[in-house]
């Protein structure tokens, strides 16, 4: 039960519901969204709960439903009841597209059987007739015409209705070509009027052609006349035209008597399309608000961790700013909690955001805040929110609300949410105040959870002294006077009204008069209120530093491990490649000298031959020797001071492969092989002339470079793609781009459901290389198209 009426607008539920139904595709859909409810039976909570986070599943990570038409049939049908009646044969495309749909959706859970449970309860023993289809099919064409050979007689006729109308066509182009020739005819060709060919006769000639005159210009000089010879052809037409039309209302008043049997069926063939468009809008919202689904418990109590109140999240989010979140807790302990703190300070809308969500759960919605949240079921919630008095009941903003704190009084009880704004507000506070309490006092004693807001400090002290009470607090920057929107539980807080009125600019006069005027217990409790804030606030500011202290440690740590770990890799892999040198040297020596002794051998010891081996066996040893001496001064000495420029060729050490160089970049160089583009350190390169390289190697290497930046353009079309192929063309776009150094890039990927631009951009925001993402201008694309700019 909900008290009084208007309490779902004020939380605003209704708001919720007119953004659900905005994600619905038919009006079955939207129908259902108006009649939701919040609900207290567990088990269709929990039901409706599960239906829409299965749907969000498929949504997120399953190949889509395949909802393609969603047409009411439910009146349709009851049409169809009536004997004698007959449907057209556009109503009986409808039908048929929409019991396409509904055998393609049981196909679909039927492929999946057992993954959403929940889901395919929509649908459980519901029979598939697709004789239906199979008669609609005989019927009409996948246009959703009325096939020529749907009856024998109809083809008869279609086919004489063809006949005719070439004999008249023939006919007339005949006489056409005939007053033609001799001058009679206007500028123009054929052209119809009244459903009938006719000729363009200039005025003056319209005695000399018998026939019928249709119609004439504007400006009285032509006439259009339909040939007394094409007359009785055309009347032809007409006539089986006529029987053509009674041929098909007969055949569609067959397929409608075939039909009516099914009736029932369609009904429920109907209510499932519904089901599943009003299923899929919540889902979709639930993505639109990053909701979850929370542990559910029959207890009447709640655990929000990190909520959001999820109109604000759709607020700021187009500020691109973010909600602070909400943790509270309400159970048999602590039953109603007692808000206070600055105004503007985010009292209402904590107290807001714990009602709204409760509605939403309760009416089967995720709700924006972490799944280890807990939602028990209230089977009453009563609010008191705003300003109701009513000059028709004579009521003012006081007597307004001392009607709803009799309401709550007499009918809460220990399963009841109670939601009040500005607690005992809107008379004297001498007298509003004590009566305030008193009513808490009784609601307390009824078990009631809520949350109450409130300046008074008699609450307050009330809350700190009562069990089943609890003091919560909204945190205020008292130094940069500033409301942190951070709920505090466990204290009472501070309205800081000296502070702002300060901060605004009141005279100081003004301030010490006040001072002066209010008592000097109430201005200890104030200080005393503003002294903890203060320390509160340093707490929480040195508890953040010391965990940024840790969460730097144990990075540091890890850093460290990766290091020593690809320092470990690292040196076995030259360890490795060395023993591969030696053993690549030993054979070469092996072989050289076997060689050797061979043409020793082959020469018979030949004095001068003999001698010029062992010369360039000793050049061969020496070159051993010398190379290992020289390599390290070459490579550490030399190269560290050469300076490499955009053009220049290099060879790569570990490869020997020749690249040109795109892009200098501090220790790092941008290079070239081919169409492949890759970045390597100065310190594994080493600068060769360009005469050097093979002509081929350059030719390639220049033809890929300069045709790649002048064709490439930053800019990527992933329409109609699913998930993964968007993300891979996104990624190589992205990276070439990167390599190219454009600033920034295009993905187009359009409105429709914006999971696919959501997919696209939380997939972009784990690259370090991407600055932001922008939305592009309303009038060229809107979210429709993704603007990402690069570091």
């Amino acid at each position: 039960m909900i008290y009084p009426n208007n309490a779902l607008d004020k939380l605003g539920f209704s708001e919720i519901k007119q953004l659900i139904a905005g994600f619905c595709i038919s009006d079955m859909g939207k129908q259902m969204v108006e009649k939701i409810q919040p609900l207290h039976q567990m088990d269709q909570i929990h039901k409706f709960l599960r239906q829409t986070y299965e749907f969000k599943e498929i949504l997120v990570n399953d190949s889509p439903l395949p909802i393609d038409h969603l047409y009411p049939i439910r009146h349709l049908a009851d049409r169809a009841r009536v004997e004698g009646t007959f449907l057209s044969d556009e109503e009986f495309h409808q039908i048929y597209l929409s019991l396409v749909t509904v055998f393609a959706v049981i196909s679909y859970f039927n492929d999946r059987e057992g993954l959403y449970p929940n889901l395919e309860a929509l649908f459980e023993h519901l029979p598939i007739e697709k004789s239906i289809i199979r008669s609609i099919e005989n019927v009409l064409d996948s246009k959703g015409k009325i096939r020529d050979n749907a009856s024998s007689l109809l083809l008869e006729i279609s086919t004489e209705i063809a006949k005719a109308e070439r004999e008249a066509r023939k006919k007339i182009d005949t006489i056409y070509r005939e007053v033609q020739h001799a001058g009679w005819t206007a500028d123009g060709s054929l052209t119809v009027r009244d459903g009938r060919l006719c000729i363009p006769i200039l005025a003056e000639n319209k005695r000399k052609m018998k026939g019928f005159i249709h119609d004439e210009s504007a400006s009285g000089q032509t006439v259009y006349i339909e040939p007394e010879e094409v007359f009785h052809l055309n009347n032809r037409v007409r006539d089986l035209e006529f029987d053509k039309r009674r041929e098909i209302i007969r055949i569609l008043t067959a397929l409608t008597d075939e039909l009516r049997p099914h009736i029932p069926l369609l009904h429920a063939y109907h209510g499932l399309l519904g089901k599943l468009d009003f299923v899929r809008a919540k889902a979709l919202f639930a993505l639109e608000i990053d909701a979850t689904l929370p542990q559910i418990d029959a207890q009447p109590a709640l655990s929000l961790i990190n909520a959001r109140h999820p109109l604000l999240v759709l607020s700021l989010r187009k500020e691109q700013l973010s909600v602070v979140p909400l943790n509270v807790k309400i159970d048999a302990v602590e039953r109603i909690v007692v808000v206070s703190g600055p105004n503007a300070g985010g009292k209402s809308v904590c107290m807001k955001t714990i009602g709204l969500l409760q509605l939403m759960v309760q009416a089967g919605l995720l709700i924006p805040a972490d799944e280890a949240s807990k939602m028990g079921i209230f089977k009453q919630i009563f609010a008191d929110i705003g300003d109701d008095q009513s000059i028709e009941s004579d009521l003012s903003t006081y007597s307004a609300h001392l009607s709803k704190m009799k309401y709550f009084s007499e009918r809460a009880n220990g399963k009841t949410l109670v939601l009040i704004d500005e607690f005992g507000t809107g008379t004297d506070p001498q007298f509003g105040g004590p009566i305030a309490e008193a009513v808490l006092e009784v609601l307390n004693q009824k078990q009631v959870r809520g949350v109450v807001t409130t300046h008074y400090s008699n609450l307050k002290h009330f809350a700190s002294n009562t069990p089943g009470l609890v003091n919560a607090s909204m945190l205020f920057d008292n130094e940069a006077m500033r409301p942190l929107y951070i709920l505090e539980v466990g204290k009472p807080g501070s309205s800081y009204a000296f502070e702002i009125a300060q901060k605004i600019g009141l005279p100081q006069a003004v301030l010490e008069a006040a001072k002066q005027k209010i008592g000097t217990q109430q201005k200890n409790v104030d200080a005393l209120l503003v002294n903890l804030e203060r320390e509160k606030k340093a707490i929480y500011e040195a508890r953040i530093a010391v965990e940024k202290r840790e969460h730097e440690a144990v990075r540091l740590q890890q850093e460290n491990e990766r290091l020593q770990r690809e320092l470990r890799e690292n040196k076995h892999a030259l360890l490795k490649q060395a023993k591969e040198e030696a053993q690549m040297i030993l054979k070469n020596a092996n072989k050289l000298i076997e060689n050797t002794i061979a043409e020793i051998k082959d020469s018979k010891a030949d004095k001068e031959n003999t001698k010029k081996l062992r010369q360039n066996l000793q050049a061969e040893r020496d070159k051993l020797h010398v190379e290992p001496a020289k390599v390290p001064t070459k490579a550490h000495g030399s190269k560290s001071q050469v300076e490499y420029k955009t053009g220049d060729w290099v060879k790569l050490l570990d490869s020997g492969n020749s690249a040109q160089v795109l892009e200098v970049a501090k220790d790092n160089l941008i290079l070239a092989m081919g169409e492949l583009r890759m970045v390597v350190k100065r310190s594994k390169v080493e600068k060769v002339e360009k005469n050097v390289v093979p002509k081929s190697v350059r030719r390639s290497s220049t033809t890929h470079g300069v045709d790649d930046i002048a064709s490439f353009y930053p800019e990527v079309d992933v329409r109609g793609m699913r998930t993964e192929n968007a993300l891979q063309e996104v990624e190589k776009v992205l990276d070439r781009a990167v390599m190219m150094g454009f600033p920034s890039l295009k993905i187009i990927h359009g409105k429709g459901d914006g999971i696919l631009r959501k997919m696209i951009r939380d997939y972009l925001r784990k690259y370090a290389e991407v600055s932001r993402m922008e939305d592009e201008h309303a009038d060229r694309g809107g979210d429709g198209i993704t603007h990402v700019y690069l570091k």
